[in-house]
């Protein structure tokens, strides 16, 4: 009988995908995407690491259950993913919105986090007075664009050096229940790090796409304040940045897996 590699945490049921041997790196992806997002990460890393993928509660083909949702229930069902795969510390890694639920697990549960790779990520919401009024217009907006112009503006605008992805973006958004996108993005634009990043004391790799100006402006704040952290420039990418340069993405990744690793 076919298994689907499917737990439940916090009255969720995740779907996730293991593949290899070795130390656990999880990949957490973007919001509104999934976990095929890593695929070229999984090809790579999965010779060295045991590699974990998921889906956010609300993607792919994990649930969503009703009522609120709330920013830190993201993290509390990654740590509930890794007790339930009886992994006890692993290298979390995450792109924008799966950037920012690793940050809060390595903040709320430091114990569980050897280092972090946090790609195109954002740590507030209101790191200016440009996100103070762009976020909320944008959160009301999202009422009133169905999941396939959502879509659409995605699959042209995030990833600009890369053809290929653009039929993933657009398939993966497409998919996804415009109910559940509301409930989520209501609760991912108001996730809220800022006064907390001096908690973080593991070692930190900061990827950020040269011209990914969603996120720009945060990024040399984020490295400022995590102590161990490196920040990294990818060249031609944008927000979308382990899509569009797989190679580089992974180079800087190793390398900092290399360096963090026990000897």
């Amino acid at each position: 009988m076919f298994h689907i590699p499917k737990c439940t945490i916090n009255n969720v049921d995740l779907y996730y995908e293991t593949k290899g041997n070795g130390e656990p790196l999880i990949f957490t992806h973007g919001a509104s995407w999934d976990h095929k997002q890593w695929d070229k990460q999984v090809e790579y890393f999965s010779e060295y690491y045991q590699t974990i993928t998921w889906d956010v509660r609300g993607h792919g083909a994990s649930s969503l259950p009703n009522g609120k949702v709330n920013a830190e229930d993201f993290s509390k069902d990654l740590i509930g993913l890794m007790n339930h795969l009886e992994i006890k510390q692993a290298y979390l890694c995450g792109l924008s919105m799966g950037g920012h639920i690793s940050l809060q697990a390595a903040i709320h549960y430091p114990e569980y986090v050897k280092s972090l790779i946090l790609i195109g990520t954002p740590f507030t919401n209101k790191f200016n007075w440009y996100e103070k009024i762009l976020v909320p217009v944008n959160r009301f907006s999202s009422l009133f664009i169905p999941m396939s112009l959502s879509a659409k503006i995605q699959a042209y605008t995030l990833s600009k050096f890369n053809e290929a992805n653009k039929h993933y973006i657009y398939s993966t958004v497409a998919a996804m229940s415009y109910k559940n996108w509301i409930r989520i993005w209501n609760a991912v634009s108001r996730m809220e790090s800022g006064n907390e990043l001096d908690k973080v004391n593991c070692p930190t790799l900061i990827l950020h796409g040269d011209h990914d100006t969603m996120i720009q402006r945060q990024q040399e704040h984020l490295h400022k304040k995590i102590k161990k952290s490196q920040l990294k420039i990818i060249e031609n990418a944008h927000h979308a940045t382990n899509l569009d340069r797989p190679d580089q993405v992974n180079e800087y990744i190793h390398q900092h897996l290399i360096n963090t690793s026990p000897v």
